[in-house]
């Protein structure tokens, strides 16, 4: 049997490939726990500095398996214990990435539809593929993105977040970029090249203080302003008596490569 998803190390980068292009990589009750399970192992790997997620074949990821969720139906209760639970369990995979230690970034090509739009606005960055169209397109079917929306809200501005989410209209890489949903759009053949690119930049930091400012990141953002700067001011006291921190600075001005 293949392996719902894939995992390869180089060089401090973890790529992850959903690896389902039958179903269009769809966030599948295996493939959620095969995600989970590679973020619980990720979380503690030190090795590791930056992660990639991509999807195989024609697309990125297509949302949930609606084969599965009209399957579920069939309990007695009409499917309700199994739907809350597959919506926890995919927000539980979602708040793992952004407790990750890591930066996260998302390469999508093709499509990313509704929890597979959710998992690209959920990555730290995303470098996308210029044909690649991202819609939280539930509601054409009768099923509003409410759990999407939670990322995508707070990836870009609530009046266009709030157009995709009651039109199920797509956008294309360029509005996306636009928006702020990704970082840059690039050639499909350069998409590999492009997103190495940028994890290869990211793992030449100082090991350990992209988590640091990753954590802090997400912990200010939601504070109010007084609360962040208090707050920061401790992360980056912290930070500056880093002996690592030290040496970075001494090579600064020292003209010189840090040891690290």
């Amino acid at each position: 049997m293949t392996d719902i998803l894939l995992r390869q190390d180089a060089g401090g980068i973890a790529t992850l490939t959903l690896n389902s292009p039958q179903s269009l990589n769809a966030l599948s009750d295996a493939m959620l726990a095969a995600l989970q399970a590679q973020f619980d192992a990720l979380a503690t790997d030190t090795d590791t500095k930056v992660v990639i997620i991509e999807g195989a074949g024609k697309v990125f990821c297509a949302g949930h398996d609606l084969k599965e969720m009209t399957a579920g139906r069939q309990a007695e209760d009409g499917g309700r214990a199994y739907f809350h639970d597959l919506f926890t369990r995919c927000s539980r995979v979602m708040q793992s990435i952004i407790r990750l230690p890591q930066p996260v970034i998302a390469k999508p090509h093709g499509i990313a539809t509704a929890a597979g739009c959710q998992l690209v606005a959920t990555c730290d960055l995303a470098v996308a593929a210029h044909s690649t169209r991202f819609g939280v397109n539930g509601v054409n079917l009768g099923l509003f993105c409410s759990t999407p929306m939670v990322a995508l809200t707070r990836n870009i501005p609530h009046k266009q977040a709030f157009e995709m989410l009651t039109t199920g209209s797509f956008i294309d890489t360029t509005r996306a970029e636009e928006l702020g949903l990704i970082n840059r759009a690039v050639d499909h053949d350069d998409l590999d090249a492009a997103a190495l690119e940028m994890a290869q930049v990211l793992a030449s930091k100082m090991k350990g203080v992209l988590g640091i400012g990753k954590e802090a990141f997400y912990k200010q953002i939601t504070m109010p302003l007084e609360q962040a700067y208090e707050y920061t001011g401790e992360v980056i006291t912290a930070n500056m008596m880093m002996r690592d921190t030290e040496e970075g600075i001494a090579a600064f001005l020292e003209k010189r490569k840090p040891d690290w």
